[in-house]
C-alpha cells in the first residue's frame, strides 16, 4: 500500500521557501509570456543580431535590452564578447556569473540562460536562509529576512540574469562565516563576490574596518588581501586585454560619482524637470535610498563615536557612506538604483536586528513593496 505524505503545514514555511515559490511563479509567468523562450531571461536587444556571427562586428543600434545580455554574450563567446558590450572592461569585470554560466552549460549556448537562472535562484534562496540564521541568533523574527529576499535589487536579478543575487548571496555567506570567526572562508567568499559585482567590496571594507578597530591586525590583513587580490589581478588582466580596467560608475551613458552629497538626486530635477523629480526623486528615491542611508550613517557614526561599532555597524557604515556620492545615472534609473542597494538593505536589516531596533526592522519591510514598481514595469 502506498503511503501519502501529508502536505507541509503553513507553520513549516520559512522565508526562503516564500522567496523560492514567488520567484518560481514569476519566472514561469515570464517564460510563458515569451512563448517559452529562455532568452527572455537575458533580455537581449537588437545588439544580438550583430554579435551572432564570428566576424566580431560591433553591436547594431536598436532596442537596448538589459544588462543580463552582457553576461550572456560573455558566457557564449568569451574571446569575442568585447565587441558585443557597451563598456567592455566594466562588463567583463563581473566575470563570475558568465564563467559559471559557461562552465555549467558545458559551452552549450541554449543552456546558458537556464544556468544563469539556476545559479542566481540558488544563491538568493540559500542567502535568505543564512540571513534567517543570523536573525535568529540576534533573537528577532526570521521573517525579516524577507526584506532582503524579496528586495527588488536581488529578486529581479534572477529574472534578468544580472549579478546581484549571486554577488550578495556570497556576501551573506561571508557574514555568516564571519560571525563564527571563520575569516579565511569569509575572505574567499568575499573575493568571489567581488568578481561577481565590484560593489560588494564595500562589504569587505566594512569587515576589514571592524577587524582594524578591534586591533585584530592579522585577520584584517587576511581578509583584505584575499578579498581584494583576485579582483585587482583581474583588473590588470582587463587592462592588458581590452586596454582599460573595469572600475567605473557604469556602462554606456553613465555619469561619474558625485562630489557633492546627494547631487545625483537633485540633478533629477535639473535634468528631468519638476514633475520627474516629484515622482522619481521624492516619492521613490528619497524614501527608498536617501532616508535609509542617512539613518544608517547617523546610527553607525554614533556607535563609532561611543566605541560600540560592532561588525554590523561597520558593515552599515561602509554601505551607507557611498550613497551620497552615487552617480546621477544610477539615481535616474530606479531599477539600477535598487540593484546598487542590496548591501545597504542587508546591512540595515542585520544592524537593526543585532541592536534590537524593532522600529527600523518594521520600516525595512517597506523595501519589499518596491518590487511592485519594477515587476509592473
Amino acid at each position: 500500500m502506498i503511503k501519502l505524505r501529508a502536505l507541509p503545514s503553513p507553520a513549516r514555511f520559512r522565508p526562503w521557501t516564500i522567496v523560492l515559490l514567488l520567484n518560481l511563479v514569476y519566472l514561469s509567468a515570464i517564460f510563458a509570456a515569451n512563448d517559452a523562450d529562455p532568452l527572455a531571461f537575458v533580455t537581449l536587444g537588437e545588439c544580438f543580431s550583430a554579435c551572432a556571427g564570428a566576424d566580431g562586428t560591433a553591436c547594431a543600434e536598436g532596442t537596448e535590452g538589459y544588462d543580463g545580455q552582457f553576461a550572456y554574450y560573455i558566457a557564449r563567446d568569451p574571446a569575442n564578447s568585447p565587441d558585443c558590450l557597451d563598456a567592455p572592461a566594466y562588463r567583463l569585470q563581473r566575470i563570475l556569473l558568465p564563467a559559471l554560466g559557461r562552465a555549467l552549460s558545458l559551452g552549450h549556448t541554449p543552456l546558458i540562460p537556464w544556468t544563469f537562472v539556476g545559479v542566481n535562484l540558488l544563491a538568493l534562496v540559500v542567502s535568505t536562509a543564512l540571513l534567517e540564521d543570523l536573525l535568529i541568533a540576534a533573537r528577532v523574527s526570521r521573517w525579516y529576512a524577507l526584506t532582503y529576499g524579496l528586495f527588488a535589487g536581488v529578486f529581479m536579478a534572477v529574472r534578468l540574469s544580472t549579478t546581484e543575487a549571486l554577488a550578495y548571496g556570497l556576501v551573506v555567506g561571508a557574514l555568516w562565516l564571519a560571525t563564527r570567526e571563520r575569516w579565511m572562508g569569509a575572505a574567499i567568499l568575499l573575493a568571489l563576490a567581488a568578481l561577481a559585482k565590484e560593489t560588494t567590496l564595500l562589504c569587505a571594507a566594512g569587515i576589514v574596518l571592524f577587524l582594524l578597530q578591534e586591533r585584530r591586525w592579522r585577520s584584517a590583513a587576511l581578509v583584505m588581501i584575499i578579498a581584494a587580490a583576485p579582483f585587482l589581478a583581474w583588473q590588470i588582466a582587463l587592462l592588458a586585454w581590452v586596454g582599460t580596467p573595469g572600475i567605473g560608475s557604469g556602462g554606456a551613458l553613465a555619469t561619474p560619482f558625485e562630489i557633492i552629497p546627494y547631487a545625483g538626486v537633485w540633478r533629477i530635477a535639473s535634468e528631468g524637470g519638476l514633475l520627474v523629480f516629484l515622482v522619481l526623486g521624492v516619492l521613490l528615491v528619497l524614501p527608498a535610498a536617501v532616508l535609509p542611508s542617512l539613518w544608517g550613517l547617523w546610527r553607525a557614526l554614533r556607535d563609532w563615536r561611543v566605541g560600540q561599532c560592532d561588525l554590523s555597524a561597520c558593515l552599515l557604515l561602509a554601505n551607507a557612506a557611498i550613497m551620497p556620492f552615487v552617480p546621477f545615472s544610477t539615481y535616474r534609473e530606479f531599477l539600477g538604483l535598487l540593484r546598487f542597494m542590496p548591501g545597504l538593505v542587508l546591512a540595515t536589516v542585520w544592524y537593526a536586528a543585532a541592536h534590537r531596533q524593532r522600529r527600523a526592522l518594521l520600516y525595512s519591510t517597506l523595501w519589499i513593496a518596491l518590487i511592485a514598481f519594477v515587476v509592473a514595469g
